[in-house]
């Protein structure tokens, strides 16, 4: 069987936000980025030799409007269906993130200001429901989804036979992506510590490539130091009562 080939779409800035178009016997949209960038994905996987028409799925890894904003409008543009984890209905089903944000630091912080988070996207219904591991093999794609719970409670990834991990915002760039190839948490995590141990079980399939949501890919053997730096982190803020985490 062919290489799965890993293609980033941007929709904000050259890293900032990605999309991808995974490419095997049939192609696959992994995320749908901001409010508004439907348009701008399918004109880019158009650009890339893809008839919208023939994508055969689009997989949502998680309830964050900078990646499920454009869901309904990606899926009237193309036809395909809509892939999502039942632990993330809600805010695909209302169309609104899970609030109050929760920071992982500064960067976090300055964002969650910014109202276009807290926006209202066009809600959608996934016609494919994520409980579990799921092969990809039925729409043309050597890759499994992946739960990777902890960045939400219905956070996937997506792992290509080959080894590329489209890790959605398990892991991010520093900066969202402004510092390239330097692994940093993204932007905000309902529960760091269950967000770690699901990097570190990713980690310990041994991926090729993590490709991320925010900024370039990473190399494993970084993101596994920076998980070790993590952990310590993590048990520091536990132990001095600092620790938050989202309660359902």
């Amino acid at each position: 069987m062919s290489r799965t080939k890993v293609v980033p779409i941007p929709v904000m800035g050259r890293h900032n936000i990605n999309a991808y178009l995974l490419l095997g016997r049939r192609p696959v949209i992994v995320d749908a980025g901001t409010p508004g960038s439907g348009q701008k994905i399918h004109d880019q996987i158009t650009a890339h030799g893809v008839d919208p028409t023939d994508v055969a799925l689009i997989v949502i890894t998680h309830g964050h409007i900078d990646h499920f904003g454009s869901a309904a409008e990606l899926h009237r543009l193309t036809g395909a269906p809509l892939a999502g984890h039942v632990a993330d209905l809600g805010p695909y089903r209302s169309g609104r993130v899970r609030e109050p944000y929760l920071p992982t630091g500064p960067m976090g912080r300055l964002m969650d200001r910014n109202q276009k988070l807290h926006a209202r996207a066009e809600p959608f219904e996934p016609a494919v429901l994520i409980r579990g591991e799921t092969s990809l093999d039925d729409f043309g794609l050597a890759a499994r989804i992946m739960p990777t719970p902890g960045h939400t409670a219905g956070s996937v990834s997506v792992l290509t036979d080959d080894g590329d991990l489209i890790a959605g915002d398990l892991i991010a760039n520093s900066f969202m992506g402004l510092i390239p190839g330097k692994p940093a948490n993204p932007p905000f995590h309902d529960d760091p510590r269950q967000n770690l141990a699901s990097l570190r079980e990713m980690l310990a399939l041994n991926p090729t490539t993590l490709h991320v949501g925010h900024g370039t890919p990473l190399d494993p053997d970084r993101a596994r130091q920076w998980a070790d730096r993590e952990h310590d982190r993590l048990a520091r803020l536990e132990a001095a009562g600092r620790l938050t985490t989202r309660s359902e």
